[in-house]
């Protein structure tokens, strides 16, 4: 297990990639972002954007999806956050899109309250082209290193 304080300033994680197909996009957009260029392939070409996008929002869910993937991988002591303080769609995402990321630790602080710390990251995602179609700031809560005790052989 890694912990807070296994964790440094300036440590890029890889985020991996995945693909995304238009069923995927919209689904998602069905349920949670049915404007015409989200949901129906024909209208989506008189819009702005020439073609079927993916909603930012589901864009911003597979960031998270491939950022807590990474997270898992690295075994880290991850426990939520308290929020976003930044996201920013920057480029459309489109069927067949192979999406890939990067998390960049920025700062790091020890909880004044509870036995864990708090680590800024800023999230990047990148199309094949590595187009960056979007980027979130925001802090993550990760557990402290238990204390041993003395005796534990530890």
């Amino acid at each position: 297990m890694r912990y807070f304080e296994d964790i440094e300033v300036g440590e890029v994680w890889d985020l991996g990639q995945r693909e995304v197909d238009e069923a995927e996009i919209v689904e998602f957009a069905t349920k949670y972002d049915p404007q015409p260029f989200h949901i129906d392939a024909v209208a989506a070409v008189e819009s702005f954007f020439g073609g079927l996008i993916a909603s930012g929002w589901h864009t911003s869910a597979i960031m998270m999806g491939l950022l807590a993937g990474s997270i898992k991988s690295q075994k880290l002591d991850a426990q939520g956050a308290p929020g976003v303080d930044q996201c920013r769609w920057l480029v459309p995402v489109r069927p067949g899109d192979v999406l890939h990321g990067r998390a960049t630790v920025l700062a790091i602080r020890p909880s004044n309250t509870r036995p864990m710390g708090l680590v800024t990251l800023r999230t990047e995602v990148f199309n094949q082209g590595d187009a960056k179609v979007a980027q979130m700031q925001g802090t993550g809560m990760y557990g402290c290193r238990p204390a041993t005790k003395v005796g534990d052989g530890a």
